[in-house]
């Protein structure tokens, strides 16, 4: 451990504010008084007093006993600052060297501190709400308060009401100068009120992708908290804090959107969006999914699957669903 030195304030070594109209009445005396009677003329204070404060400016060095002309000299303030100047400063100098030689010496006890098992830290357990009005709520207020990125896995539909709230929300944080990354199932674009959101938000310089896989429902706002599901009617979420959990879900969120496709919101129409659609359930159809796996990776009904499987059976002249993915993957070719 770093060896002790004597501590020293500044404000130790100035003299108060009577000793220095004393020091300014023996400047007035000629800058001389007698040792063995310093009383000053026309001084109000009292002897006891004035020899205290004659002491406090001998100490400081203001005032220097002369015992060869048996009296008390008054010495220069910049010669005593230049001195207590010099000493204040190598004691700032040993101070820092005991700072920088502070880590090592605890380095032992803080080994021995980080290897003390502790219990879970509550204050990071994931917190549970019930009751989608209530989750609302609180996603509300979390993105009320975010400031820089906003991450969002939205798979399947949300009704427009949840889509217009999402959008005053959103709208807020963007013009705050945060930044937002919205994940879609291909679904989204079948929804007119799903695509008008998407389009508002990529205009306010949002950015949304479409990945025709299945992803979980999250949120996560600027990296500090995430929303994620904890019942299958999402009646229930859980509000996660915990660091290691949030960069888990980060990592996952960013290889989905590296693997997502790009959307030009604004140039989309019914007729585009449909041949877009169309093609994604035949590319799932030709990797061996089934009708169902497709609508459950796509976000959609089995229903409008179906509507567009018949569509590709027109377009491929296909009898059967086999048949019709045996002819996309390239079977038919002669």
């Amino acid at each position: 451990m770093a060896a002790d030195h004597p501590k020293s304030d500044p404000d130790d070594t100035l003299p108060e504010d009577d000793a220095a109209r004393l020091y300014l009445a023996i400047l007035a005396a000629g800058g001389r008084i007698p040792l063995d009677d310093p009383a000053l003329p026309g001084s109000d204070f009292a002897p006891e007093r004035q020899r205290a404060l004659l002491e406090q400016l001998v100490t400081v060095g203001l005032v220097m006993p002369n015992r060869i002309d048996d009296c008390y000299v008054a010495v220069s303030p910049r010669a005593v600052a230049e001195r207590l100047g010099a000493d204040l400063r190598a004691q700032a100098t040993r101070l820092l060297l005991d700072a920088d030689r502070l880590p090592a010496a605890l380095d032992p006890l803080a080994r021995a501190y980080d290897a003390v098992p502790r219990p879970a830290d509550r204050a990071r357990q994931a917190v549970y709400v019930d009751g989608q009005e209530s989750i609302r709520v609180r996603i509300a207020q979390l993105v009320s308060d975010c400031r820089l990125e906003l991450l969002s896995a939205q798979p399947g539909l949300r009704p427009p009401a949840v889509l217009e709230l999402a959008h005053t929300q959103d709208q807020l944080m963007l013009r705050r100068g945060g930044t937002m990354r919205t994940l879609y199932q291909p679904v989204a674009l079948t929804e007119d009120s799903a695509v008008r959101h998407a389009t508002a938000m990529a205009e306010q310089g949002a950015q949304l992708r479409v990945l025709d896989e299945s992803f979980l429902r999250m949120i996560v706002i600027d990296r500090r908290i995430a929303v994620i599901p904890a019942a299958d009617d999402h009646s229930r979420a859980a509000f996660v804090e915990d660091p290691a959990a949030i960069a888990y879900l980060v990592a996952g969120f960013e290889r989905d959107w590296a693997r997502a496709d790009q959307v030009h919101w604004h140039s989309l129409d019914g007729r585009t969006l449909t041949r877009a659609v169309t093609h994604r359930v035949g590319r799932l159809l030709a990797q061996g999914l089934t009708q169902r796996a497709v609508a459950t990776r796509l976000g959609l009904s089995e229903r409008t699957v179906a509507g567009h499987i018949s569509r590709l059976r027109d377009l491929h002249n296909a009898q059967t669903l086999f048949q019709l993915g045996w002819l996309m993957r390239g079977g038919g070719r002669g």
